[in-house]
């Protein structure tokens, strides 16, 4: 019988650890929130703000890059710049989840923030 103490008294310090990660989870997730990545490509001609939760907060185009007969460019120039804040984002998200799960992955947890 002693055995089954010990595995409840594990179960709850499995809680306490389970409580205690949701708690540093909300806490990065108002943190990621408020952190802004800025991203340019095309030497600054156009510049995209990201948060860490990967929501574009801003894009800002030269007026000097705007001509209707290379709109091509300035897609491509949106894109490059879109493209690099959100892998920015993605990787400062990845470092802040490493901080609370030391590295391991757990399957789902990119789901709740």
């Amino acid at each position: 019988m002693k055995g089954f103490g010990n595995m409840g008294d594990m179960m709850k310090q499995m809680q306490k650890q389970a409580v205690t990660m949701q708690k540093k989870m909300e806490e990065i997730q108002r943190d990621l929130k408020e952190r802004v990545i800025e991203t340019s490509s095309g030497g600054g001609m156009v510049t995209v703000q990201v948060n860490g939760k990967h929501e574009i907060l801003n894009i800002n185009i030269d007026p000097e890059v705007v001509n209707p007969d290379d709109v091509q460019m300035l897609e491509d120039l949106v894109l490059a710049a879109v493209s690099q804040a959100m892998k920015k984002s993605q990787e400062m998200y990845q470092e802040e989840m490493a901080k609370v799960t030391g590295g391991i992955n757990v399957p789902g947890l990119s789901n709740l923030l």
